[in-house]
């Protein structure tokens, strides 16, 4: 049986539009820490690995290598130790709690900049200037890195909607849930079909090739998604194993999950909710040998049942799961990579190898829903209702713009009503405030 690993590099726009300036430090810290780990950890291992990108990251990498980013965090990590103010100080604290227990100034600082790397790129002597040369080393090369991998057929590089929307939101949001009230009448077929073209071309521009799967934004999918998909022309999509219960009313079965599927002129996988989910939650509470031996005790079993012809898809974020891992997670993956590859019964490989093969004897006529089995946690809260009123108020009034198209695809809509950091909110309201402004200048 075939493992297709599938690692999903996000974050969300965090520059604000006016400004410019980014309040958030994930694209920065992810970058350095996890997204450079993940690549060296599979070139060392040449274990063969799906990541996929989405656009809006690659947009704020792009700046962070350019030096363009405006990132007050980023500034408290460069400027001179004894320069830093009251409020540096209390940036770093907010944002690196952990590095922060009984530190101060220099040392504080120290600690939050090397907590930026992953642990096989930090040797104690690497002093400031060294480490801040290393991270525009990184960042410099990081695309070039893809490209590389990519080249030696060791990843194949998949993309996601331009702004990490959720499409068969933005298609008709009365798909959202049976028990959600108070959902504005959105429907806005074409702004999904400008996500995926826009991330199409941008994918494009940067690497010199289009990709041919995309990896639906919190595996969102429906039937009408998955023809705009095709559309755009991708060949490929993924979602989650609860949408092919539901679109076949069966019980989990491998024997059914592990083969592609047909719908609406698109190839899909189904990921396999129980062993991404053991990866993404909870084998950070067990030691490396253990979690390892564990997962390929199911994963064989499950190749006993599904056969040499199967195809297993485990999807998952790629940076957020391993700062709750020992040793940021390099102790697990490379034990998991060796052992998945001395296996008699499962070896790594990339989905588009698997389906030249001529895979696909089934179309589904696939029912709406996300890799959370419905949408209730982007629409099951007053909070997040408003949201969704604000953004259908906005473009019933001022139409599409890019401004329009970053709120669409905002992280507010996860957050609403759970948090009490308001970033994301502050950034939902200014780029629909942006969206505005821009009518007005245009008319």
């Amino acid at each position: 049986m075939l493992v297709n690993f599938l690692w999903h590099f996000h974050q969300p726009i965090y520059r604000l539009p006016k400004s410019g300036q980014t309040i958030l430090p994930w694209v920065n810290y992810h970058t350095t820490k996890n997204y450079w780990q993940m690549l060296k950890l599979i070139e060392e291992n040449e274990f063969p690995c799906t990541i996929n990108l989405v656009p809006c990251l690659l947009e704020q990498i792009k700046d962070y290598q350019n030096q363009l980013a405006s990132d007050p965090v980023l500034a408290s990590l460069t400027r001179s130790a004894d320069d830093l103010s009251e409020e540096d100080i209390l940036r770093l604290k907010r944002f690196f709690p952990k590095e922060a227990q009984g530190a101060s100034g220099r040392e504080l600082q120290d600690k939050v900049l090397r907590s930026f790397f992953s642990p096989l790129l930090l040797p104690d002597k690497k002093d400031k200037r060294e480490l801040l040369n290393l991270r525009q080393q990184i960042l410099s090369d990081l695309f070039n890195y893809f490209q590389r991998l990519y080249r030696k057929k060791i990843i194949e590089l998949t993309v996601s909607p331009y702004y990490h929307p959720l499409l068969p939101l933005l298609i008709d949001l009365n798909q959202a849930s049976p028990e959600a009230s108070g959902l504005p009448d959105f429907k806005y077929r074409e702004d999904a079909r400008w996500q995926l073209q826009e991330a199409r071309e941008y994918f494009h521009q940067l690497f010199g090739f289009a990709p041919a799967g995309l990896w639906p934004s919190e595996g969102a999918l429906s039937q009408a998604a998955c023809q705009e998909i095709a559309s755009a022309g991708f060949s490929l999509t993924f979602t989650d194993e609860h949408i092919l219960w539901k679109s076949l009313k069966a019980g989990p079965d491998p024997g059914l999950l592990y083969h592609p599927y047909q719908c609406g002129g698109t190839a899909i996988l189904f990921r396999d909710r129980e062993l991404s989910d053991l990866i993404g939650f909870e084998y950070q509470r067990w030691p490396a040998e253990l979690a390892v031996a564990d997962f390929l005790r199911r994963l064989e079993a499950r190749a006993r049942i599904a056969g040499e012809e199967a195809i297993c898809s485990i999807i998952l974020d790629g940076e957020n799961p391993w700062g709750a891992y020992a040793n940021n997670g390099v102790d697990f993956l490379r034990l998991l990579f060796t052992r998945i590859k001395a296996s008699p019964l499962v070896q790594p490989g990339l989905p588009s190898d698997y389906l030249a093969r001529d895979r696909i004897k089934k179309s589904l006529n696939l029912p709406a829903g996300s890799w959370m089995g419905d949408f209730f946690k982007w629409v099951g809260h007053p909070d997040k209702v408003k949201a969704w009123e604000l953004l259908s108020e906005s473009r019933a009034k001022y139409g599409f713009s890019r401004p329009l198209a970053v709120a669409e695809g905002s992280d507010w809509f996860w957050w609403a009503g759970e948090t009490e950091e308001r970033e994301f909110e502050t950034l939902f309201l200014a780029y629909l405030q942006q969206a505005s402004e821009q009518r007005g200048e245009n008319e």
